[in-house]
């Protein structure tokens, strides 16, 4: 195995400079055991850019593609790929990867259907590669301690989540607006973070009985005064009802369609008392403590060295703590933690949403919707891929 592991970016625009900056929170602490080598992208001049970006801070420079082939073809060294494209494009990039015997980290979801994401499976399956899904949510220091807090019984048995926002955006987001390249709208796009939060907390969801709905046919440039309007086609409202194998129960509701008074809650109750996502913990008899002070117990009770592993050299951004991951399983020091099935099944969640609307709210078994055996809401968007 190379000292160093030898890393491309293949998609170089909005969330690739979040990931960037995670490699160079990474060098900034000493943590150096990678050279990004390659830079990829459709628009020639993003692959220059982030080249020079990625050059500032390691001293050399990768070299830039436009074509993922090229960059293939050229780079025999090549170890590792972090794809940030838009969700059309993750298996059309991924499995050529894993064909070509890459190491593949992939922004979430995993893929704009589920059976895009089943092909890429089975491709990193048959590749033996480490394959990730950037899940990242969960690495924060207060998701830690919140999944430490529960299985310590610091609320009971879990009975219940409340996951709601609600409030109204018009600004216009690009591709994610666009079903055919985002395969929904912010249920599927942020909503898989929140789904994997689910499972991390509370466990695996049985059911999901569902509306989803577009209430605003436009986005638009000028938002403030309703002006220079943009067709959109992806949902703006969705309400859903979740069970969970343990027997718990859970609303999540996701507006970006109620002018007006707009309101987030996020708690997770059990047999004794809370979490509230936004402030901490309280029970029945009265003890409170805040998600810092949680976070403090979480701390001490896994000692500095479980700390140390968890955040190294004291990181606590996310996606750099993600990306460390993923190169220290590449050199075979650490397996992934959200690995591609993984990132099926909060995929799944997600789908199960959207294919319970379609059926105007019946509800559907998760296990079904990851069996493929349903996929009415998928079925054009599989069709557009040629799938």
């Amino acid at each position: 195995m190379a000292e160093k592991v030898t890393f491309a970016f293949v998609g170089c625009g909005g969330i690739a400079g979040a990931h960037r900056e995670g490699l160079r929170k990474l060098w900034d602490a000493g943590l150096r055991d990678f050279e990004v080598i390659a830079t990829c992208d459709i628009d020639r001049a993003r692959a220059e850019r982030m080249a020079d970006q990625i050059a500032e801070f390691q001293g050399k420079r990768p070299t830039p593609y436009q074509q993922l082939e090229d960059m293939l073809n050229a780079e025999k060294a090549l170890q590792a790929v972090d794809i940030c494209s838009i969700h059309r494009n993750h298996h059309t990039l991924a499995i050529p990867c894993f064909e070509a015997g890459k190491h593949v980290t992939i922004e979430k979801p995993l893929a704009l259907t589920l059976k895009a994401g089943r092909l890429m499976l089975s491709a990193a399956q048959k590749a033996g590669t480490v394959f990730q899904v950037a899940e990242n949510y969960r690495r924060d220091p207060v998701h830690r301690a919140i999944h430490w807090a529960v299985r310590q019984g610091d609320i009971g048995e879990v009975r219940m989540v409340f996951w709601l926002d609600v409030g109204e955006r018009l600004w216009y987001w690009t591709w994610r607006e666009h079903r055919m390249d985002a395969g929904g709208g912010w249920m599927l796009d942020g909503g898989v973070h929140f789904a994997d939060l689910f499972r991390y907390h509370i466990g695996e969801v049985d059911t999901v009985a569902a509306r989803a709905h577009a209430f605003h046919p436009y986005r638009y440039g000028k938002p403030e005064t309703l002006e220079e309007p943009i067709p959109v086609d992806v949902e703006d409202a969705v309400m859903a009802t979740l069970t969970f194998e343990n027997g718990a129960m859970g609303q999540w509701t996701s507006v970006s369609s109620a002018p007006g008074k707009g309101f987030n809650q996020r708690v997770l109750y059990g047999e004794h008392g809370s979490i509230d996502f936004g402030s901490g913990l309280k029970t029945r008899s009265g003890r409170e403590e805040s998600l810092q002070d949680l976070v403090n117990r979480f701390r001490k009770a896994i000692g500095e060295d479980g700390w140390e592993q968890m955040f190294p050299r004291g990181i606590t951004d996310t996606i750099a703590t993600e990306l460390w991951e993923f190169l220290q399983a590449v050199q075979g020091k650490a397996q992934v933690e959200i690995t591609g099935v993984e990132g099926y099944k909060d995929e799944a969640i997600c789908m199960a949403v959207y294919e319970s609307s379609w059926l105007n709210g019946s509800t559907v078994v998760v296990a079904d919707i990851e069996a493929g055996a349903l996929a009415n809401y998928q079925r054009d968007l599989d069709e557009a891929l040629g799938l």
